[in-house]
């Protein structure tokens, strides 16, 4: 039997990472719930039907951008480098799945503007290990970075939009 490729083997690893993101992160999710509704939104909330467009989108980029970056290290002969990149995106996908929960199941909106933040901060911290290595393979990350910190001022404004009086 053929060995598997280096490319195949990071996709492998990457997509199902963010597979399991993003079906945890469905689960956590609820825009319909009574709570979620009630809320007052900023001007600037996007229609809830771009969520899930964009979240597929980004998923399915990061993912593709995470294999390339992670065969690239490999093939040169950086394997601590690509593993520690592995861990970075697994840390990050953790960390995005985990803000619906924050959000959504704990009605905590400062907490969830934190959490976010974080999530941006670890999206741009990716976006730069996958800039050294490839710029294309970056391209992804930089959109989620960016969108990752719309989603943190969302927050925010949120939050702000529903402090207790």
């Amino acid at each position: 039997m053929a060995k598997e490729s280096v490319w195949v083997q990071s996709f492998k690893e990457a997509a199902f990472a963010t597979a399991a993101c993003a079906v945890a992160g469905s689960v956590l999710t609820n825009p319909q719930s009574a709570w979620y509704t009630s809320l007052r939104k900023p001007w600037f909330q996007p229609p809830g039907v771009a969520f899930p467009v964009v979240w597929t989108l980004l998923y399915g980029s990061t993912a593709l951008g995470a294999a390339g970056t992670m065969t690239k290290l490999r093939e040169q002969g950086r394997t601590s480098e690509a593993d520690s990149f592995r861990t970075a995106h697994r840390i990050n996908l953790a960390l995005n799945a985990g803000w619906s929960g924050a959000f959504f199941r704990s009605h905590s909106l400062g907490f969830a503007t934190v959490w976010a933040a974080i999530l941006a901060a670890s999206s741009a911290d990716l976006a730069r290990r996958a800039r050294d290595v490839s710029s294309t393979d970056a391209a992804p990350f930089m959109a989620y970075a960016v969108w990752c910190s719309f989603a943190t001022v969302l927050s925010g404004s949120v939050a702000a939009l529903n402090r207790k009086a």
